[in-house]
């Protein structure tokens, strides 16, 4: 994993791949030293978060609570923050947000395929999915057996956000955190002209569908541009419901939503996918901006 850093119209780039998708932060900054210090302290923290709560790594608290086999485990303050986050998005949801549901990647890859897991298999997993069955008291954690959680759903937002926290303790120059189409902007620009962000057309791979100006706050994308799975001429999106173990019906091609922070863009985003059908309403009833593709 490597950062680069060049100079591109008078703005600082430096870009790395981070939790599985291109990262980019822009610094409207000229000075070679600065940009390259900046950029590596954007790099540096984004790497210390993918390592902290990455479920694939074997030396990290995340890993240590998912194989504790019912034993109580005290996690520390950062990852504790995290697990209330996700609770009250699980009780604000109604279930449908779980950071249990990860289990559930074992039998689904969503890789543009035909292979669907057979019902039989989904429903033997659904026991080791549901939050109301984890024991937390802040800052204890206790999984039964077998269950795991998993905070990728909200870990690239959070990454944005902290590495945006970073950058503004650092810095007077405005800046744009981008990680895979998740990105929060901060700072006026020094010709006065907002960010010009493109969203992806669902199936249109660099082609826009959504052409914004942003010159403060964040967005987040939600979608099945990449992620999906396809039998006789039915859609399945990435988007699991975790009481069923299925895709959720009707969902949307893409939801983007604009926020103050990413984190609650990118919950908002999640949410309306799972609301399926229902996902315009749920995000009226929220208020804010939004574009929905279906």
């Amino acid at each position: 994993m490597t950062l680069e850093m060049h100079l591109h119209e008078d703005r600082w780039h430096a870009r790395f791949t981070a939790m599985a998708s291109p990262c980019e932060v822009i610094l409207d900054e000229t000075d070679a030293s600065q940009g390259r210090w900046l950029g590596e302290q954007a790099f540096n923290e984004t790497l210390r978060i993918q390592a902290h709560l990455s479920r694939y790594l074997q030396d990290n608290i995340i890993h240590e609570i998912n194989t504790s086999d019912g034993r109580a485990v005290i996690v520390d303050e950062e990852t504790a923050g995290l697990i209330n986050f996700s609770a009250r998005c699980h009780e604000l949801s109604n279930g449908r947000f779980d950071i249990t549901s990860g289990v559930l990647r074992r039998l689904w890859t969503f890789d543009g395929s035909d292979r669907l897991p057979g019902r039989k298999k989904v429903k033997e997993l659904l026991p080791l999915v549901g939050w109301e069955k984890v024991g937390w008291s802040d800052p204890v954690i206790t999984l039964p057996p077998g269950m795991e959680i998993d905070l990728g759903g909200i870990g690239k937002e959070y990454a944005v956000d902290r590495v945006a926290s970073l950058l503004a303790e650092k810095t007077n120059a405005a800046f744009l955190v981008n990680f895979g189409g998740d990105l929060r902007a901060h700072g006026q620009r020094r010709d006065g002209h907002p960010w010009r962000v493109g969203v992806e057309r669902p199936g249109f791979e660099n082609t826009a569908a959504l052409d914004l100006q942003l010159k403060r706050g964040a967005l987040a994308t939600s979608g099945d541009a990449n992620r999906y799975l396809q039998r006789g001429g039915q859609r399945y999106s990435h988007i699991l419901n975790p009481r069923t173990g299925w895709p959720v019906k009707n969902a949307p091609r893409s939801v983007t939503v604009l926020a103050d922070t990413c984190t609650q863009a990118g919950l908002l985003a999640t949410l309306a996918m799972l609301q399926g059908r229902n996902a315009e309403q749920f995000l009226a009833d929220q208020g804010g901006q939004h574009w929905v593709i279906r």
